[in-house]
């Protein structure tokens, strides 16, 4: 689950670790009061979307006086803000963060990630911090700093060091740093995150370091243990069919193809979408239904994935197990029937009750087109798309 960097940066308060002063504005009558509350210009407004390089796309903007933050903040909310994270159509900017300005001298990157080949957190970092850092990382990876933190042992002062000293740090900012990561390493833990990023933690004029930005995601697999943090989801920064399908308990993931495809079994539906993809088509959804789904499950899984536009035909590739493919069979029909199906289908299932799902789908009267094995699946659908 992702968070607002307003609402990352109140976790950060919460832990001791510094960022300017500032808060967010849903209005441009909120975003004047936040600047005449912090007394002082230039400002810096920030739109407030779930994506990053929002400074390129015109989302980060300095305001120099009263009436350039009512114009700024004006401008900022409501524009719909490309970036290469949003994709090109982009998100609309509802609220934005409104922030003292810094006297900024450097830049630097610092972030926490898990590091699944190892099974330890790493700490990476770099004096090459800002807008650019994914160049930095794709043509200099040489300048990111990499420290493995042992989550057993959890992070020592000498992990911190290491840190620091590959920042070149002077001995005055060393003792700022080395409690901030302290501390940024204990949010991570305490909240399950499966990444904490400030792009950019800046140093400036006054010998201060702070994090001028701030980025955190949680494991949603843990977030029964964090009610709290549950209640910072902003659905509308979602996609609507991933949220649906949540309510089904289905595990859904919108892509960019147009094949879509409902699979039991994660690992398989990986599989599948890779096939697709050496087919010469596109997958446009990630669908796993579960091992132990029902008819409901697969119906309602159908209804999402027929609800993209982009979809042109549909995969069904279920292996039968726990999930009988006769149950697949009547699911697939209920929603067929229900859901005027404008694409074609094509259907691989192997497993318990094979030759009686497949009896159920012939007798359907239904346009389903059954493929013989996998390949056979994907070569069918990509001929149609």
């Amino acid at each position: 689950m992702k968070i607002h960097e307003y609402q990352a940066k109140e976790l950060f308060r919460q832990y001791g670790i510094p960022i300017p002063d500032g808060q967010v504005a849903f209005s441009v009558d909120e975003a004047a009061a936040t600047a005449r509350r912090l007394g002082q210009y230039p400002v810096v407004v920030k739109a407030q979307i779930h994506a990053g390089g929002r400074g390129k796309g015109g989302g980060v903007q300095l305001a120099d006086t009263a009436p350039s933050v009512t114009e700024v903040a004006g401008r900022i909310l409501g524009m719909t803000l490309v970036t290469p994270q949003t994709g090109p159509a982009g998100r609309v900017v509802k609220k934005v963060l409104v922030e003292q300005g810094l006297n900024i001298e450097k830049e630097l990157y610092l972030s926490l990630i898990p590091d699944r080949a190892t099974a330890q957190i790493v700490v990476m970092a770099s004096e090459a911090g800002g807008m650019d850092i994914e160049e930095v990382a794709a043509r200099t990876p040489e300048k990111i700093i990499r420290v493995a933190v042992n989550p057993l042992a959890g992070i020592q002062p000498y992990h911190c060091r290491e840190v620091a000293f590959g920042l070149k740090l002077s001995a005055p900012l060393i003792k700022q740093f080395i409690p901030m990561l302290q501390k940024l390493y204990q949010l991570f833990v305490d909240y399950d995150c499966s990444l904490v990023e400030i792009n950019p933690l800046v140093i400036t004029a006054e010998e201060t370091v702070v994090a001028l930005d701030a980025k955190i995601n949680f494991d949603d697999n843990a977030l029964f243990r964090h009610k709290d943090i549950l209640e910072y989801r902003d659905l509308e920064e979602e996609d609507p069919r991933e949220i649906e399908a949540a309510k089904y308990n289905l595990n859904y993931i919108n892509l960019d193809g147009n094949v879509g495809n409902m699979v039991n079994g994660a690992g398989l539906a990986m599989a599948t979408m890779d096939i697709i993809q050496r087919a010469g088509a596109e997958p446009a959804n990630f669908l796993d239904v579960g091992g132990g789904a029902s008819a409901e499950m697969v119906e309602n899984g159908f209804k999402i994935i027929l609800a993209d536009e982009n979809v042109k035909g549909i995969l069904i590739n279920i292996f039968g197990g726990i999930l009988r493919c006769d149950v697949l069979a009547e699911g697939v029909v209920a929603a067929a029937r229900k859901t005027a199906i404008k694409v074609p289908v094509v259907v691989r299932m192997e497993g318990t009750n094979v030759e009686k799902g497949r009896e159920i789908l012939e007798k359907s009267g239904l346009n389903l087109i059954t493929a013989v094995d996998l390949k056979d699946a994907a070569r069918k659908v990509a001929e149609i798309v």
